[in-house]
């Protein structure tokens, strides 16, 4: 979203919420046939700027402004539940109605579960065959609800999905080795705002914005997660995608170009912000028409620029995007905060950077160390998750890996 302030922050959408499905003849969440499957439109706890009006989802009485700085536009998040069909399909049709007042706008995008992992989020127009990025057995919806800082209020009734093969699955690959490219960081800060998904940023946090919302994960989740290391190697940190921007808002950049949502003239890993900036590309601007101030592809929450890897100023980083490239995985277990990476396997180790909550940690091997007590349990056993660099396995969800 485009907001009045400075240009390098990124760009905070609203609070996320969760819908459960409707239908007494199946159970909750699945579909049993290729009849289109309803979706109740009630939010659960948590949701801060949507609400259920009857079948509706309605944008909620956000404020537009975070502090001293003012939002151009409201917004709301609501993700429904996960539905699942008789049998793989390439394609769904999404169905819904919406009400976009005002220059108000409302999306519904669409997601499948492929392997162990989900794939990115894709817009689905109501009532067109929509092609998933691989078959799948289930998929996930999201409503998405914007509008301008006062008075409009858009709203998305009477949502459905059903499978259909009228359309090829996209060709999405799942690669070894995940899409590593380097790009230029700033600071986010806004402590006290609320990100893309709901989050409150906190003081030192850890999370970054990315400027698509899709690779947006949900808040408290690392579904999609990102590698960042200083161009030194010498430091790294492992977070999750909790925030929209810098600049724009549908620069998948890490996408193959044939792929992205915009700028599909522009070379896999490299943003359009950085294009604008360095060689004039679009006149200069971003998607909004705002001339581009700075290169910045990444934005990093404050902890993760002071504390994870140590930087005093905007800088150039190498970035890994997790999702885009299979391995050994193994996801962050606190209950806040952040988790110390070290250089040897224990906690008297040089610390070399952190992992967030929730966030996905590659895992290279594992070995034995200083034996750690922590949310799985008491163990010796350490992660190495860069060149150089280890986790407790205490405090990582993850599976048994290879002998360093």
């Amino acid at each position: 979203m485009p907001i009045t302030r400075k240009p390098k922050a990124a760009l905070c959408l609203a609070a996320a919420l969760a819908a459960l499905p409707l239908g007494a003849s199946v159970s909750p969440g699945f579909a049993a046939g290729p009849s289109p499957v309803a979706v109740a439109s009630r939010p659960v706890d948590g949701s801060t700027n949507v609400h259920a009006d009857g079948s509706r989802i309605v944008l909620g009485d956000g404020a537009a402004t975070m502090g001293s700085v003012e939002v151009r536009q409201r917004s709301g998040i609501a993700n429904l539940a996960p539905v699942r069909f008789g049998a793989a399909t390439s394609a769904v049709v999404v169905g819904y109605q919406a009400g976009t007042p005002d220059g108000s706008t409302a999306e519904v995008d669409v997601r499948a579960l492929v392997g162990d992992r989900w794939t990115e989020w894709t817009p689905a127009a109501s009532g067109s065959p929509t092609a998933l990025p691989a078959a799948s057995d289930q998929v996930q919806l999201r409503i998405i609800v914007l509008a301008p800082p006062k008075g409009a209020k858009p709203w998305v009734s009477s949502v459905s999905v059903e499978p259909t093969n009228a359309v090829q699955a996209g060709t999405m690959t799942i690669q070894a080795a995940p899409l590593k490219s380097r790009v230029y960081a700033t600071r986010e800060g806004l402590v006290g705002g609320t990100t893309a998904n709901g989050h409150v940023i906190a003081s030192r946090d850890h999370f970054v914005a990315l400027p698509s919302r899709r690779g947006l994960a949900s808040n408290g989740s690392g579904t999609y997660t990102v590698k960042v290391c200083t161009t030194s190697g010498s430091r790294c940190a492992f977070e999750p995608v909790w925030d929209v921007g810098p600049w724009n808002t549908k620069d998948d950049y890490w996408n193959p170009s044939a792929t992205r949502e915009m700028w599909k003239d522009l070379a896999q890993g490299k943003p359009e912000a950085q294009a604008a900036y360095q060689n004039g590309y679009n006149g200069g601007k971003d998607q909004f028409g705002r001339t581009v101030a700075n290169p910045a592809g990444i934005d990093l929450a404050d902890g993760v620029f002071w504390d994870a890897l140590a930087l005093g100023d905007n800088s150039w980083v190498d970035t890994t995007y997790l999702w885009t490239g299979t391995g050994g995985r193994g996801t962050v277990s606190i209950s806040s905060g952040y988790l110390n990476i070290r250089n040897t396997a224990s906690s008297s180790g040089a610390v070399v950077g952190m992992a967030g909550k929730s966030a996905q940690v590659t895992v290279e091997c594992q070995t034995t160390g200083q034996s750690v007590s922590g949310s799985q349990g008491t163990t010796n056993i350490w992660l190495r998750v860069n060149a150089g660099m280890y986790v407790s396995k205490a405090w990582i969800n993850a599976g048994s890996f290879g002998a360093c």
